[in-house]
């Protein structure tokens, strides 16, 4: 619905000038009042109606709203003076802004009648009443409403509503008092307008009734104002708390949930919101309980009412020192708010110590600042310091309970996250000590691998190594620990210390599970209290490759199935035996064996790779295979494009282990074996063909280390082993393998051989002139073997 009366409305004159005081709009009841048509008068200056050496006016004038008498030119050259009273307008098309003037016209302006009772009665109403006739124009005010819109009833009497207020607000009443004149059906109305004289923007319940004649017509509008502001403000502080404790600590980042505060409180609290927290490295680690000036703080997060962040003095993530004199300083030392005024001279020592702070400060208009100390736990963590230049009020005592309210509630979010990032840092720092920092070379496979924490949890507990066994073999091993932190951490070295000293007594891999699911079980009832066991528990999968026989045997608990993709063939799940989780003492593990040509790439990894809220694991299957069906020779680029195919940008929901490893095959011309009969006569020539078969290699360096490394071995299991006997020669570019195999299962020992004995000093001999040695058991008896280590060729 339209105003009633148009703006071209005689009964007042009106006119629109623009901001550089140029007439854009001239209605007749001006032309009335001044004889001027809007032919002579729109576009011209509107200065030119002023008569000569009048200087108590401008136009266009200064502020939202300016009233005054001015001394006009007539068209036929009268001084004509008139009060005017005019508005600030935003123009609809963000142009630039325009301004309304008015002026009722005599003998258009409503005359009360002398009624002393209907005075009196708007003079003792309790609330702001306005009386308007038939024709929507001000009839009547009592004194309450004339100090609501800040002008005496004899000025604006005769004007309409949106002339007296000019603002959007006072035109959408209108409508309704146009509603409540042709429906005559009282109306309620709730908005927001500026008193008179104020700045701030009160809440308004305005309840518009008919006025009657005594034949039925409606004659007017009755209009009364309920100033209900404070209890409107109180709802929208317990808005902002309510609002607060949703909005802020949202993550477990000390940045974020201080952004989160500072975007909190702009622009429902401030204009400008800095937030500065203490260094907790600068106080050995812990937030002090106490703060003595100067204090180092450093920026977290800043919010402004400008468009994007002004250019500010500190920036995020730069520390700033503060004097004794600075806001931050003295909140932080009283550890209660303060607040102060700029350019009053109570900050005026503060502003000088830093001039580039000081030039913003006036740039912007800042005026007033409160600090608010961040405290939590009986702990001071920083400060939140609030600022106003646009919203002209000063802080109120209400101010500073919403902040301190709101800063409270921040204080234990940020304390939360805090703490977190601190442990998660440690169990991070401690997770990456405990993994392998790079993988061990090995002739039998080429390795990459990566390792990621959950983005939001922290650390977990997965692990992978790759771990070198005798004969040219290696180990491959990936595991995972239940639970996230420290804890996690702390358990993974524990097992992964385990699982390599149980490889390096080269026990099957089923053997192996079985020997760590007991360590599991005696963790969990080692964590445990109360005759309850703990919340140990763990996945694993271990495998051994052989480059010589080019076989790969692997066992699992509980741990997804590597993934397999031979040379110039698609990827594919290798199927093994199911075993249960470490810990649960389940049934026996079961390995499987199985032949890898060379150059076939195994995949392994833990389940935070292919899981995920958003999808299902077979998805996550078919997503590897995709990304592994694209290899590369390069598994560094391989492991990347892995991750980066699976995981999402925000970082994955649980931590991310990844083995990749190529194999490699020992040809037969690097492996020499011989078959020998239990005759102590025999190891001479045994010796003999050794030294044959190390020239033929080109390896005489070794020939002498070799003769005795054999005849030791050989003669030992001769005289204590079981037939039948076998040596076996296996050699790369660095290491050179004597191995020698029989039947029985009784391992040698060294000692050190007294001075009387004849004999126990072969094994020390062995011992001493190899890299290292040791024995292993198989299904068939045990093999003793001995490292000795080859000059690299420059």
């Amino acid at each position: 619905m339209s105003p009633v009366y148009p703006f071209d409305d005689a009964a007042t004159a009106r006119a629109a000038i623009d901001e550089y005081g140029t007439l854009l709009e001239w209605n007749t009841g001006a032309q009335r009042l001044l004889g001027w048509s809007a032919a002579e008068t729109v576009g011209r200056p509107a200065g030119r109606l002023l008569v000569r050496g009048t200087a108590d006016a401008v136009l266009p004038p200064v502020g939202p709203r300016w009233y005054g008498t001015v001394a006009l030119r007539h068209r036929d050259g009268r001084t004509v003076r008139v009060w005017l009273l005019a508005h600030r307008r935003e123009s609809p098309h963000g142009g630039p802004d325009r301004w309304l003037v008015y002026t009722p016209l005599e003998g258009e302006r409503p005359v009360p009648s002398d009624d002393t009772l209907s005075r009196a009665a708007l003079a003792q109403a309790p609330c702001a009443v306005a009386v308007y006739d038939e024709r929507l124009r001000l009839y009547r005010v009592n004194d309450a409403m004339a100090d609501v819109i800040g002008l005496p009833e004899e000025r604006i009497r005769g004007l309409r509503m949106p002339e007296i207020g000019g603002k959007v607000q006072n035109e959408e009443l209108e409508r309704h008092m146009v509603g409540v004149l042709t429906t005559g059906e009282p109306q309620e109305v709730r908005t927001y307008l500026r008193a008179g004289g104020e700045d701030r923007e009160h809440a308004w319940l305005i309840r518009m009734a008919p006025i009657m004649a005594p034949d039925g017509r409606v004659r007017g509008v009755c209009t009364a104002a309920h100033d209900f502001s404070e209890n409107y403000r109180s709802r929208q502080r317990l808005q902002l708390v309510n609002e607060a404790s949703v909005r802020i600590g949202t993550t477990l980042d000390v940045a974020r949930t201080a952004q989160e505060l500072a975007d909190m409180c702009v622009p429902a609290l401030t204009d400008f919101a800095t937030v500065d927290l203490i260094d907790p490295q600068d106080y050995g680690g812990e937030p002090p309980a106490r703060i003595t000036p100067p204090v180092s703080l450093r920026r977290a997060a800043h919010q402004s009412v400008l468009e994007g962040i002004p250019e500010v003095v500190t920036q995020v993530g730069h520390v700033e020192h503060y004097p004794a004199s600075s806001p931050q300083a003295d909140s932080l030392t009283a550890g209660r708010t303060i607040v102060g005024a700029l350019g009053s001279g109570e900050l005026d020592h503060w502003l000088a110590w830093n001039l580039p702070r000081r030039e913003r400060v006036r740039e912007l208009g800042m005026h007033s600042v409160m600090s608010v100390p961040i405290r939590a736990r009986g702990l001071t963590l920083g400060v939140a310091v609030l600022t106003r230049h646009r919203n002209p009020e000063p802080f109120t005592a209400d101010d500073v309970l919403l902040a301190e309210e709101i800063t409270a509630r921040a204080a234990v979010c940020i304390d939360n996250a805090r703490r977190f990032s601190r442990e998660r840092e440690t169990a991070l720092a401690l997770q990456r000590s405990l993994l392998p920092r790079s993988l061990p070379p090995t002739p039998a496979v080429d390795a990459a691998s990566r390792y990621l924490p959950a983005a939001r949890v922290g650390v977990g507990g997965d692990w992978f190594d790759v771990i070198p066994l005798s004969g040219m073999r290696v180990a491959m091993v990936v595991g995972d620990v239940i639970g996230h932190g420290v804890q996690a951490s702390a358990t993974m070295g524990r097992l992964r210390t385990a699982v390599r000293t149980l490889a390096d007594i080269d026990l099957a891999p089923e053997e192996l599970l079985t020997h760590l699911d007991d360590l599991v079980v005696r963790l969990s009832a080692d964590t445990g209290g109360e005759g309850r066991p703990g919340e140990v528990g763990a996945t694993c999968l271990y495998a051994v490759y052989d480059p010589v026989s080019r076989h790969c045997t692997m066992a699992r608990a509980g741990h997804p199935s590597p993934l397999v993709v031979p040379p110039g063939g698609e990827p594919r799940q290798i199927r093994l035996p199911a075993g249960p989780p470490l810990g649960l003492g389940g049934p026996p593990f079961e390995a499987a064996d199985l032949y890898l040509s060379e150059g076939s790439v195994l995949s392994f990894y833990t389940d935070g790779l292919i899981e995920s809220r958003d999808r299902e694991a077979d998805a996550g299957h078919r997503l590897l295979c995709e990304a592994l069906a694209t290899y590369t020779d390069s598994l560094d680029e391989t492991c990347d494009r892995i991750l980066h195919a699976l995981l999402p940008a925000g970082g994955a929901a649980d931590d991310v282990a990844l083995l990749l490893a190529r194999t490699r095959g020992l040809p037969p011309s690097q492996v020499s074996t011989w078959d020998i009969l239990a005759d102590p006569a025999l190891v001479a020539p045994v010796r003999k063909q050794v030294v044959e078969q190390l020239d033929t290699w080109g390896l005489q360096e070794a020939t002498f280390t070799a003769e005795l490394v054999v005849s030791e071995l050989v003669t030992n299991a001769i005289r204590y082993g079981a037939r039948p006997i076998r040596l076996r020669l296996i050699h790369d570019a660095t290491t050179l393998i004597c191995e020698v195999s029989d039947t029985s299962h009784t391992a040698p020992h060294l000692r050190r051989a007294k001075t009387w004995d004849e004999g126990g000093r072969g094994l020390l001999l062995v011992a001493q002139l190899t890299q290292r040695w040791g024995s292993r058991h198989t299904a068939d008896g045990k093999t003793i073997w001995a490292e000795i280590g080859l000059l690299e060729e420059e």
